[in-house]
């Protein structure tokens, strides 16, 4: 660690104890960060999710192709979809994991755009200490780094709506076998999920952004290891198709898939293969909605327009290995 580490270090849990640390389950309206689109109108930014492994299981590999194809792409931001650190987040604001599996893997100078943190903190990182992640204090740290359990991005063509999905599995409170979870500030669960799906179901009525995106770490459809979320698919699914969403982007699965909806006008995206990957366990799907599928590592693009998204998953090598668009009209007809 170099002396500069150490003394920020230090700085940081001096901050630390002066900060209140406690979150109460309260319902109000979701936190919005602005988030201004280029010149042109136009929107992109990078999706990588499953990557805190300190640059092991080809982490730097994926993160030296980011910023090529962050460079070529101009991206305005990241968006990680959770899973943070592993195995077990961190153990607090002094945690030399923050340094070595974020801030020195993700170097290239495209890169150095805001992270919005999926707060929808993975299952993982809910191992660890969830407060550490949300602590202003990493952003003293690292400027790039926000997080937030549930949150809002407005990007004017687009708003990007931040799900904190780890508490809706029920297996992880009845039946967490050999793992702690830290659910301070979820406690008690039934209203804090009541709570989260009232202040986004609110928040998707109003929104009037030409494209709705959704961004949760756990899936709701997949064909990988994990396979369906189904407590999302019964209680997050109806709002997004109620709202008109058009995206919903995770990760958990530590693949690399789109699947389309034959019932709504969601595209399922997992974006999940930043580090360990190739499981080798993939279930049947339906070919009418399975349009991709790589069992190994890589990221994802976003390009949008006001009229035109375009999504595009590549591996570790920077190759192209799967592209899809999708386009609306820019002003509707009557």
């Amino acid at each position: 660690m170099s002396a500069q580490w150490n003394k920020t270090m230090a700085l940081a849990l001096m901050l630390a104890a002066l900060l209140p640390l406690c979150f109460v389950p309260c319902s109000a309206e979701l936190q919005r960060f602005e988030q201004d689109a280029k010149a042109d109108g136009s929107l992109s930014f990078l999706v990588v999710g499953d990557w805190g492994r300190r640059g092991l299981y080809n982490q730097t590999k994926v993160a030296h192709q980011m910023g090529i194809i962050g460079d070529k792409l101009d991206i305005d931001f990241t968006i990680s979809t959770g899973d943070n650190f592993y195995d077990n987040g961190l153990t607090g604001v002094d945690d030399a994991a923050f340094f070595e599996s974020f801030v020195k893997i993700y170097t290239a100078p495209s890169l150095q755009k805001p992270w919005y943190t999926v707060s929808v903190l993975g299952n993982h990182d809910y191992r660890g200490d969830v407060e550490a992640q949300l602590s202003p204090i990493l952003r003293e740290i690292d400027s790039r780094w926000i997080c937030l359990r549930s949150f809002i991005v407005n990007a004017e063509i687009a708003e990007i709506f931040f799900v904190d999905t780890t508490p809706f599995v029920k297996k992880y409170f009845a039946e967490p076998e050999d793992h702690t979870y830290d659910w301070n500030g979820i406690r008690p669960r039934k209203q804090y999920l009541s709570n989260l799906l009232q202040d986004l179901d609110s928040a998707l009525r109003r929104s009037t952004a030409k494209w709705k995106i959704v961004v949760g770490h756990h899936t709701i459809k997949s064909a990988g290891h994990h396979g369906n979320t189904h407590e999302l698919a019964l209680q997050l699914l109806p709002i997004l198709q109620a709202n008109d969403v058009d995206l919903y982007i995770n990760g958990h699965d530590h693949c690399l898939e789109q699947i389309s909806s034959t019932d709504s006008g969601i595209e399922f995206l997992t974006s999940g293969g930043g580090s360990k990957a190739w499981r080798g366990d993939v279930g049947w799907w339906n070919p009418k909605e399975m349009k991709f599928y790589y069992d190994g590592q890589g990221f994802m693009s976003v390009q949008i327009t006001p009229t035109q998204i375009d999504i595009i998953f590549y591996d570790i090598f920077g190759n192209v290995l799967h592209k899809w668009s999708t386009s609306k009209q820019l002003y509707s007809t009557i």
